[in-house]
């Protein structure tokens, strides 16, 4: 069975999903030129409406931040994915995080990560978008090309690599 599995997806593909509920939001419309120029990787921001994180990937937790406002991900197929939650964040020294996984932990995208304060980050008047980035510079190809509502756990993109 798993083999028509496989046979669905192409081998150069690694589906992205939504790490929230929320809003989904182009990268180049998140406030913050490393991101929005794509200076770190390509990717796309969920301006959350639940305190809930969930992976955008399967497979693998490669490092969580001392400050706790980003979480390093690594696909089966080798692809690294960051995800980073809220902006100018590591500035709270990860008050408004409570991180669930450690390096070398195995998720998939029902995988919760995290939760956020986002009463918290209001507080601190820091943005809540939760940013997810492929760091390793594969072109990703979005489903979704504007803001709309989202669940946790859809798709939302696919990484195209090599």
């Amino acid at each position: 069975m798993n083999l028509f599995k496989k046979l669905k997806k192409k081998p150069n593909e690694l589906n992205l999903h939504s790490v929230s509920n929320g809003l989904f939001v182009p990268i180049s419309e998140v406030k913050d030129d490393v991101f929005s120029q794509k200076m770190l990787g390509d990717g796309f921001a969920i301006r959350p409406n639940t305190k809930e994180v969930y992976s955008p990937i399967s497979g693998v937790v490669t490092s969580v931040f001392p400050t706790k406002h980003a979480i390093g991900l690594k696909s089966e197929t080798g692809v690294e994915v960051l995800v980073h939650m809220g902006i100018d964040t590591v500035e709270l020294q990860g008050k408004p995080f409570e991180v669930f996984v450690k390096e070398g932990d195995t998720i998939t995208p029902s995988t919760k990560i995290a939760d956020m304060d986002l009463a918290m980050l209001v507080e601190s008047n820091k943005q809540s978008d939760i940013l997810v980035i492929a760091t390793s510079g594969e072109a990703i190809d979005f489903q979704i090309t504007s803001s709309v509502e989202v669940s946790a756990n859809d798709v939302v993109g696919n990484i195209i690599f090599n």
